[in-house]
Parts: structure tokens; C-alpha cells; sequence
């Protein structure tokens, strides 16, 4: 609830206003005199305040008002307040007003008026504290990307940031992260990016993909095996955990891992211990573990082909890392990045954005590349991709393959209000190749 200051020497006023703004769910607190209001607004959260202009008799100057208002206002500059004037203070009240005050009401005052008045302020307030710890969050999360290493990461869309904020967060921490998400999306990379600005940076950082390997090495593959252990190996080998010791294991398609397996990555997580494939001696490493899947592993839990203590053991982080489709900002830098800063046509860009992408990052770079191939040199064409498009995105290319004029440009940034995201939106492109069109034209934005 709201709270509202109300400053005054006649108990009256204060009365009529309490009962008022009270009846209309705000909290009310009084003060007749103005180091009563002074000390409210130092310990207390007000949202709002209405103050008199005077509150010695027969005053009538104002300036007792105008005093309290600026001293209100080195408290708390962005404190709303509402002046209660009486005619001959209406020059000062307008002084006030121009100086910061929210309005000012003329005594007796109009309820209607007020309340709206009132009510204006407070939602004004609410939205400008919302902007504020907005703003404030950005530029921590800029502050810590900018001085992160993000181990040559391109991205633009605020999905991205997130999940690259919270991975730069807990990196500094041992706790075991799982990434999950679709084939091609990244997981590798944020699994990179977590290690780079751990305290294990300069430590090992050794990569195991389960769903690479055989069921029947990916044990020998994580703990190691004795020469004779099993039918071909013929020396001694040493696992990934052994390998990863003193630094960080990442376990890719981790979901892939048979039950024998989970068995014993869940005791070296509980304990650090393991033994080698056909060995009796037990080891012991201290190893961060970092895993990845792109199975749903509460229906593999489900089904019992994932241990439940397992997953809370590899899940006390979880970084869910969004397809390509669901992040198209980061569509067209990544695609210039994989093409070197080539130039792309229109209907190019047009289509890259239409293109739903089940191959995620992946499937963007080998098309980058196949394009790069077959047009070494010059503007990158749409024919120089190999898009396989639904008939749906077809038509949404070709109709979008004109030209956009200037013309039409500046009118969609007069009926949008100048918001960049609404006007792109409109001609179905990026904010990106929005703002490379408004610099071409040379269109202030």
C-alpha cells in the first residue's frame, strides 16, 4: 500500500484529507509542523506528500511552504509533491512547481481533483522506480558482461544476455551447473564461458560427450580401465575425472549415460571417489562438473532411464539456453560473424530471419559457410544459401524482397513514436538491419 504524507497545522484539513486518500486504500501519515514531516520522510517510505504553505497563525507568505518543499526535495529529489495553496500564495506555488513540485491545489481543494491528481503520481512513481531498478540491473549486467570473457560469443537479444548474466554469476561459485536446451543452440560454449571466469580458469577443462560414445566405453571413458579390463585394451587408461582433476569435467548429452554409469558419477560427486574399470584401488579427485542434455530429463526420470538423485546432484544451476528461432536477434550478427562482415542482400536477411532454424546455431554456421564457398567475394544472395523453407516462409520472402524507401521508413518512425522495435516489426526485419537502413538514409533516430 501507498503511503502519503500529509503536512499541515489545522487538524481539520488533515482529517478531511486522511479520510479521503484512507477510504481509497492509501495509508495515511500527518504532520502539522515541518520538522514532523521532515523526520517522516527521513525514516519512512512515502510515496507521495501534500503539503500546506503555511503553519504558524497569521502567515500567509508561503515561505514557510516553499522552504519545507525544497528541503523535502533534498531529501529525496524525486519525491512527488502536491502543494495546498491558498490565492495569495499562488505565485509561489507556480515558483514550485517549476522547481519540481508535482501540481498545486487551490484551498478548498476538489476531491475529484485530487484523487486523480493523486493517483496520477503514484502510478507515475511506481513506473519511474520500476525504469530506475530496471536501468540499474542493465548496467550491472553490462558492467559484468563487458569485463567478462565470453570466449567470442556474438549475441544481441536480451535472451541471451540473461542466460550469459546468471552464467557469469555462477561461475565464480563450485556449484555443479546443468545447460540444458536443443541440438546446435550453444550449450558448449556457455559451458566454456562459465569455466573461463571461474577460479578454475587456469585449471583443466576436459569435455566428454555420452552420446558419442558406446554404452560400454563411456565408464572407461569417465573413470579410466586397467589394461585386460575389458576385450581390446591392452594398457592402462586414465578417465576424464582423473584428467579433470583440479578443474572442470563437462558432460555433454548427459542424459545418454547408461544407469551403471549415473551409479557412479553419482557417488564421485557425493564423494570423490571412483575406481578404475577392473581396478579394486579407490581414488579420489575434486572436480566442478558441468553437464548438458537436450532430453527431457523429468520423462526420463519418469521412465527410469535417469536417476532421480542424480539430477539434483548435476541440477543445483540450471541455464536453459533458448533455440535460434527463439532468440532471432541474434540471427543476423551471428550470421555476419560467420561471414566475416559480408554485406547481405534484403531478400537475404528477410529470409534468414523467416527461416525457423531446427538446426539452431549449427545448422546457421554450415549455411554460412556453404554460402561463403560458393560466393568467395562480393554481397552474399539468398540463392547462395541452401534454405530448406516451408511454403509459408517462401511467401513471406518473396513478398518481402522490395526495396523499403525512405519514405516509408520516416513514416513508419512518425506512426510508431520513433520505437525501433515496432517499426521493424512492420517491415518484418531485425533492429539490426533497421538500423543499418536508418543509416543508409541517413534518418536521425
Amino acid at each position: 500500500m501507498e503511503k502519503i504524507l500529509i503536512v499541515d497545522d489545522n487538524p481539520a484539513v488533515l482529517q478531511a484529507l486522511s479520510l479521503l486518500l484512507e477510504i481509497h486504500d492509501f495509508a495515511v501519515v500527518t504532520a502539522s509542523t515541518p520538522f514532523e514531516a521532515l523526520q517522516v520522510v527521513q525514516y519512512q517510505r512515502i510515496s507521495l506528500v501534500i503539503q500546506d504553505m503555511n503553519f504558524t497563525a497569521d502567515t500567509t507568505s508561503g515561505e514557510e511552504g516553499k522552504a519545507l518543499f525544497y528541503q523535502l526535495r533534498t531529501i529525496n529529489p524525486h519525491l512527488p509533491i502536491i502543494l495546498i495553496t491558498a490565492w495569495t500564495e499562488l505565485e509561489t506555488a507556480i515558483e514550485l512547481v517549476k522547481a519540481g513540485a508535482a501540481d498545486y491545489l487551490p484551498k478548498p481543494w476538489d476531491d475529484v481533483k485530487l484523487l486523480t491528481c493523486v493517483n496520477n503520481l503514484v502510478e507515475l512513481g511506481k513506473a519511474k522506480q520500476q525504469n530506475a531498478t530496471y536501468e540499474r540491473h542493465q548496467q550491472e549486467r553490462n558492467a559484468s558482461l563487458s569485463s567478462a570473457d565470453l570466449v567470442g560469443l556474438i549475441y544481441k537479444s536480451t535472451a541471451m544476455e540473461s542466460i550469459l548474466t546468471m552464467a557469469i554469476q555462477v561461475a565464480k561459485s563450485d556449484a555443479s551447473v546443468l545447460i540444458t536446451g536443443p541440438n546446435g543452440s550453444g550449450k558448449e560454449r556457455i559451458a566454456q564461458i562459465i569455466q573461463a571466469n571461474s577460479l578454475l580458469s587456469t585449471q583443466p577443462f576436459i569435455t566428454v560427450n555420452a552420446g558419442a560414445l558406446p554404452h560400454e566405453l563411456i565408464e572407461a571413458e569417465l573413470f579410466g580401465a586397467e589394461a585386460g579390463a575389458y576385450t581390446g585394451i591392452t594398457k592402462q587408461r586414465i578417465g576424464r575425472f582423473e584428467a579433470a582433476d583440479g578443474g572442470t569435467l563437462f558432460l555433454d548429452e548427459i542424459g545418454n549415460l547408461p544407469l551403471s554409469g549415473q551409479m557412479k558419477l553419482l557417488r564421485v560427486l557425493q564423494t570423490g571417489e571412483f575406481e578404475r574399470l577392473g581396478s579394486t584401488q579407490t581414488r579420489k579427485v575434486k572436480v566442478r562438473v558441468i553437464s548438458a542434455t537436450n532430453e527431457d530429463l523429468h520423462t526420463a526420470i519418469s521412465a527410469g532411464k535417469f536417476r532421480e538423485d542424480l539430477y539434483y546432484r548435476l541440477n543445483v544451476i540450471e541455464l536453459n539456453l533458448p533455440s535460434l528461432a527463439e532468440r532471432p536477434d541474434d540471427i543476423l550478427p551471428l550470421a555476419q560473424h560467420f561471414l566475416d562482415h559480408r554485406e547481405l542482400t534484403l531478400d537475404t536477411e528477410h529470409a534468414l530471419l523467416a527461416h525457423s532454424w531446427p538446426g539452431n546455431v549449427r545448422e546457421l554456421e554450415n549455411a554460412c559457410k556453404r554460402a561463403a564457398v560458393l560466393k568467395p567475394s562480393g554481397t552474399i544472395n539468398l540463392s547462395d544459401f541452401a534454405l530448406q523453407t516451408s511454403k509459408a516462409q517462401s511467401t513471406t520472402t518473396v513478398t518481402s524482397t522490395r526495396e523499403i524507401t525512405k519514405q516509408e521508413i520516416e513514416d513508419a518512425m512518425h506512426r510508431h513514436q520513433g520505437v525501433i522495435a515496432k517499426v521493424a516489426r512492420q517491415f518484418g526485419m531485425s533492429r539490426q538491419a533497421l538500423y543499418r537502413r536508418l543509416q543508409k538514409f541517413e534518418i536521425d533516430y
